[in-house]
Parts: structure tokens; C-alpha cells; sequence
């Protein structure tokens, strides 16, 4: 599996396998599948990722540090 981010584009590649694509569906908003020559997933693309992917994770980091900050303070 290879993840990549297009800083630019602002869109979070996540990739199962190389190969070419035959088909690109939307299932979600921002959110599309690349289907390769055999009908199988060969990629995810999440477009406007620091919105759709990025704020979540870094909500849920800081919800974990602020978790072990209380536990640290008693």
C-alpha cells in the first residue's frame, strides 16, 4: 500500500496496487475509487483532504494529548 499527498492539489492518494486505471467512480463527496482493468480497487483518492481527512486527525491527536496531560496532572 503507498499513501500519498498532494500538497497543490490539496488530495490524499491512497494506493492497493500499481497498474492502470480503468475507471474512476465518485462514492462519496470528495471521495472517488480507482478501479483497475480487472474490476478490483487499485486506489482512493480524497480530494480537498486537509478539510475531509486532516482536521479529524488532528482533532483526535489533540484529544489524546489533552487525555494524557489530564492524567498527568492528577
Amino acid at each position: 500500500m503507498n499513501v500519498r499527498y498532494d500538497k497543490e492539489g490539496d488530495i490524499l492518494y491512497i494506493l492497493s496496487s500499481e497498474g492502470p486505471v480503468k475507471d474512476t467512480v465518485e462514492v462519496g463527496e470528495d471521495v472517488f475509487l480507482e478501479i483497475g482493468e480487472n474490476n478490483e480497487i487499485v486506489g482512493i483518492e480524497i480530494w480537498q483532504a486537509r478539510k475531509n481527512v486532516f482536521i479529524e486527525l488532528i482533532r483526535y491527536i489533540e484529544d489524546i494529548k489533552n487525555s494524557v496531560e489530564h492524567k498527568i496532572a492528577g
